[in-house]
């Protein structure tokens, strides 16, 4: 793919660049080097904290030195997803994008664009002659996926602007002002193997094809949690037989829509017809309830070799039944504005044979703290009566609003300047590092914005190309017209 073709061309080849480094959360060495590299090649002040967050500064033009500094921010990580008949290595291979009419996309993997295109802007800005900026300060941080933990171990003089632009934001025209706080819940069963009983059927069952998308974003949009289908067929199918469960292996990151889940199951060979049957049913059921979000989904049951041990009934049993009762989706909306308030993820069950335990990994989010804090002690408290030992971390804050914002100010008068119409104001039910910012960095005004992404943390997301070139008009604009000291 010619990346000169798209437009504006520097910031596409910037992202190009970006793309061809490894980059999954908690692995971002490669990319710290390269922005290091990056950054001292132009000559400018570049370094990065004990925590691996890089900072590249750069002088105001000329006739712009009395303007206040602006921070432009970026995580470098991105989320790692594949489709399972596609052969990648995160951590070492580029991702290998593509254009589809106007959408930029990826080949069976994450595109990337979240962060890698706000990573890019701030990139071609640092590079750029012909723009005209007050002192910038581009920001770069790690692990934002799985933890906020770059944001959370910045340290406190490491940024000196006061005025800030996220760049993390999925939709063009949107202005984000707030977000949702929210934490992990982590919960552990332990179980016994016992021998599978004779004239028992072993076959496996996979539910694939999801939807997916963003646990915070896409957690209104009435999209299939994989897991949770899962469950339900297993609940359904432990009241009818005497259903074993040998393994599970379902989900993926805490903060994703799980597209797919797995298990290995045995039942009385007398009852193997049966079960197949209703796992048809099962299926029909679920394609109408959803039959406008759901359109690729996928059921399998397949005969396998027969298991020698099972998990112990049990365990088996308590694990469905939490799994069953524990919520998940939308929990609550705000009061007072059209948004999701609380909601959880059940995100991923892992049957771990070192540890001889059922790991269940999930997500919770909230606007309102103590929301999130009784979201979360729900998790806990439905796998606590399954035996289980639960954990929960210590989360992440909210970004609430300032209604005396400047950056807004100038972000909104930009806006109708160059497009003539208002921009939408908002806040989103997923997470971002300005809640973190609005912590550690008292005083912090910041906005979020970005081009327009879809599917974000699955292999369906991608970018909508125009509207890269309208966020760079926008940024440009803000920093034209940055408020004088």
């Amino acid at each position: 793919m010619n990346e000169l073709a798209l437009k504006p061309a520097s910031v596409f080849k910037c992202f190009a660049g970006v793309n061809r480094i490894p980059r999954p959360s908690k692995h971002e060495e490669k990319m710290i080097d390269f922005l290091l590299d990056f950054g001292r090649k132009l000559n400018l002040d570049t370094r990065r904290d004990e925590t691996g967050n890089v900072i590249i500064r750069k002088p105001a033009t000329p006739g712009m030195e009395d303007r206040k500094t602006i921070v432009l921010q970026s995580h470098m990580d991105m989320v790692c997803e594949k489709n399972k008949d596609i052969c990648f290595d995160f951590t070492r291979d580029a991702i290998q994008t593509y254009v589809d009419g106007e959408w930029m996309k990826a080949k069976g993997t994450t595109l990337g664009a979240d962060d890698g295109i706000g990573v890019a802007m701030e990139m071609a800005l640092l590079q750029s002659t012909d723009i005209k900026h007050g002192p910038l300060e581009c920001v770069f941080t790690r692990d934002e996926e799985t933890g906020l933990t770059g944001a959370e171990g910045m340290q406190s003089d490491f940024m000196t602007g006061r005025l800030l632009v996220n760049l993390d934001s999925e939709d063009e025209g949107e202005i984000c002002v707030s977000c949702a706080g929210g934490c992990r819940t982590f919960a552990q069963l332990a179980y016994e193997e016992e021998p599978l009983p004779a004239g028992f059927f072993t076959f496996s069952l996979s539910i694939k094809g999801l939807t997916g998308g963003h646990s915070g974003d896409d957690i209104d949009k009435k999209r299939a949690n994989a897991n949770k289908l899962l469950a339900r067929f297993l609940y359904l199918s432990g009241q009818k037989y005497d259903l074993r469960l040998v393994d599970i292996q379902a989900g993926g990151l805490h903060n994703a829509i799980p597209r797919e889940a797995w298990c290995l199951c045995a039942v009385p060979a007398k009852d193997k017809e049966s079960i197949a049957v209703d796992w048809n049913l099962f299926q029909a059921d679920v394609e109408e309830e959803y039959s406008v979000t759901e359109k690729t989904m996928k059921f399998v049951l397949e005969s396998e070799e027969k298991a020698v041990n099972a998990i112990d009934k049990d365990c088996s049993q308590r694990l469905i039944r939490a799994l069953q009762g524990v919520d998940n989706g939308v929990f609550a909306v705000c009061q007072d504005l059209d948004l999701i308030e609380t909601s959880s993820n059940l995100a991923s069950i892992r049957k771990n044979p070192e540890t001889k335990t059922i790991d269940v990994n999930s997500s919770q989010r909230s606007s309102i703290y103590s929301a999130r804090v009784n979201m979360a002690n729900t998790f806990a408290a439905v796998f606590e009566l399954a035996g289980a030992k639960v954990e929960i971390g210590e989360g992440y804050p909210g970004w609430k609003m300032n209604p005396d914002s400047e950056i807004l100010r100038i972000a909104v008068e930009q806006y109708k300047k160059l497009f003539g119409k208002d921009p939408v104001v908002r806040g989103i039910h997923a997470g971002l590092e300005c809640g973190l910012f609005s912590e550690k960095f008292p005083g912090m005004d910041m906005i979020s914005m970005g081009p327009t992404l879809r599917g974000v943390h699955s292999p369906d997301e991608k970018l909508l190309i125009p509207t890269v070139q309208m966020v760079w008009d926008h940024l440009l604009a803000i920093l034209e017209n940055a408020p004088q000291k």
